[in-house]
């Protein structure tokens, strides 16, 4: 990922090191390069390179330590929005993050029941979609229960979102290759709302009626010119930290 960019600021390079760290290219215990390689490789000062480790150690992606100079540091829990994955697979990954498997994989075809799910893709209740779920696991704990819902004019150009099974490639660009029509994304969305029973057994949290579980909810709508065609809503699990980033 290594670039040169003439005239780049404290932000740009703190951009760099923390994208490298985040997507596992660097991992805790590494080495960042010497102060004088970073002034070479972004032709910067070293007051500049200096402010961006400092923001790099007021986040916690770095520590120093001595003779060892600047070490990536032992990084907390982070879990990804699915707009952050697509920037993760734009970027030549997988979307996955180290230790993180997807598991109940689940895809068809149903009628709206949300009032939620509606507004967000302009129909109405008892309107058929697509829906694809599946549930994040790191480091052997459920994370995130993820659920895309697709408005009709994006799965009746791209049918094979209602199947069972991996899409032969990202399907807003299937989408646009099938179409002619780009698709875009609005601005993540957060809430907080009480954990459904649901969303409360496929994380694996025990509903526990005497007291209500609050969630995290990371949502977004994906439309193109004619108007909406996806909502993706991530669901996570109660205490966990995420990263919204995908640039």
């Amino acid at each position: 990922m290594a670039y040169k960019a003439s005239g780049a600021g404290y932000a740009d390079v703190a951009r760099h090191f923390r994208t490298l760290i985040q997507d596992g290219e660097l991992s805790p215990g590494d080495s960042l390069p010497s102060v004088q390689e970073i002034r070479e490789q972004f032709d910067v000062s070293a007051k500049t390179v200096s402010r961006a480790l400092a923001v790099l150690k007021r986040e916690g992606h770095v520590a120093s330590r001595g003779s060892l100079g600047t070490v990536v540091a032992e990084q907390q829990p982070t879990y990804r929005s699915g707009v952050a994955r697509i920037g993760l697979i734009d970027r030549g990954g997988d979307g996955f993050l180290g230790g993180e498997t997807a598991v109940e994989h689940m895809a068809g075809i149903r009628s709206v029941d949300d009032m939620a799910t509606a507004e967000a893709l302009g129909i109405d209740l008892r309107d058929e979609i697509a829906v694809r779920t599946r549930i994040f696991v790191r480091d052997g704990k459920r994370s995130v229960y993820s659920v895309s819902c697709y408005h009709i004019r994006a799965f009746g150009a791209v049918p094979e979102l209602p199947e069972q099974g991996p899409l032969p490639g990202q399907w807003q660009k299937l989408y646009t290759e099938r179409t002619g029509r780009e698709v875009h994304h609005s601005p993540e969305r957060y809430s907080a709302r009480i954990a459904t029973p649901d969303e409360l057994r496929r994380l694996h949290i025990a509903d526990d009626s005497s007291s209500a579980r609050a969630v995290l909810v990371v949502s977004t709508v994906f439309h193109d010119e004619e108007g909406p065609l996806a909502f993706w809503e991530d669901v996570y699990a109660p205490g966990l930290s995420h990263s919204a980033r995908s640039s």
